[in-house]
């Protein structure tokens, strides 16, 4: 008999991959083809992201992770002097090893609301630097880095959105969002940002593979061609070029055959709901009140110590010395069954 598989909600990775893109791999893993995206399919998966973002002239580029691209974007998109804003929250403020000070750019680090930047604080960051008399001697903020679901889970409405794209264009500076997730805020009902909107808002974003079905993979969307000139060779530079273009490519062809990238996230959506459901039951406390498919529940060290016997659970943050919050993820393969023992666990 097989040993039962200790239940695992840490991550939205865990997984393999959907079985249509592993089949479309089978299917096509002796064809020869040119690399470095030059290939037949990785233009088919170009045509399909275009389409399904309604940018007919944007430029698609594929990368392996997230952040990876976020990394190669930043140094893209910024000059040598500037930083990029981002909230403190954010993921390349606390969960990217200071990828992006290694790539030479400061993280300029803006208050939150609930994981989100608000269109104020980054008129006031801007407006600081500008009536600076030292600002020569400081670091110019370049961009902004936003996430869509945040690191909280939360999302930002259209009216959001558009504020925060407003004040970067009156201010000539690009809007970058990082979509590792994007497929869980497509999916969910609380939701009304469409792929077409963050092509029409923001300058650069990239959609999530790698945590939405994708054996790895992220595809960056510029809506504007030649937005960044040479951006090929930059990739390139920071390493971030694949080889084997197809492999990635053909992996986003198939999410977005179908719709199959709007639908893979309903199972992680239904999933998280069902278990929110039973933490409000239990008499759970759930510090970060999040739609998606990131739950966050309060509890004492040891209730935590407890629970993580049974079950992996992601470790968030220790709020105070007797206190802990743990995170639990769901995903686009959460099976019911699982929900049902965690639940019953709880």
């Amino acid at each position: 008999m097989h040993k039962e598989t200790r239940l695992t909600f840490t991550s939205d990775y865990m997984e393999g991959a959907h079985p249509e893109i592993l089949k479309r791999l089978m299917e096509t893993n002796l064809e020869k083809s040119v690399g470095y995206g030059l290939d037949e399919y990785s233009e088919s998966a170009r045509e399909k992201v275009r389409a399904a973002c309604e940018s007919p002239d944007a430029d698609v580029y594929f990368l392996v992770g997230g952040t990876q691209a976020n990394a190669t974007m930043v140094d893209a998109l910024l000059r040598p002097y500037q930083g990029v804003m981002a909230a403190k929250t954010g993921h390349i403020s606390g969960h990217e090893a200071g990828a992006i000070e290694f790539g030479g750019h400061k993280v300029l680090e803006l208050p939150h609301h609930d994981g989100k930047l608000s269109a104020s604080d980054i008129r006031d960051c801007i407006n600081r630097y500008k009536q600076d008399d030292n600002r020569d001697h400081t670091v110019m903020p370049g961009m902004v880095y936003i996430s869509q679901p945040t690191e909280y889970g939360t999302l930002y409405s259209s009216n959001e959105l558009k504020e925060i794209s407003d004040i970067c264009r009156e201010n000539h500076i690009p809007l970058y969002m990082d979509g590792a997730r994007l497929a869980y805020a497509l999916a969910c009902p609380e939701n009304d940002v469409t792929l077409p909107d963050i092509a029409k808002l923001c300058d650069v974003f990239y959609i999530g593979g790698t945590k939405c079905g994708a054996l790895f993979g992220e595809a960056v969307v510029i809506p504007k061609h030649d937005f960044i000139p040479h951006l090929f060779t930059i990739i390139k530079q920071h390493g971030a070029l694949l080889a084997k273009g197809r492999i990635a490519a053909i992996q986003f062809e198939t999410l977005f055959t179908d719709d199959l990238y709007g639908k893979i996230g309903v199972t992680a959506i239904k999933a998280a709901d069902k278990i929110r459901k039973a933490l409000k039951d239990k008499g759970y406390s759930s510090p970060i009140l999040a739609p998606t498919n990131q739950i966050f529940v309060l509890l004492t060290d040891e209730k935590a110590a407890e629970l993580r016997e049974k079950v992996e659970l992601g470790f968030w943050e220790k709020p105070d010395a007797e206190h802990t919050v743990l995170r639990i993820v769901t995903s686009w393969a959460t099976k019911d069954e699982d929900v049902e023992r965690l639940i019953e666990i709880l």
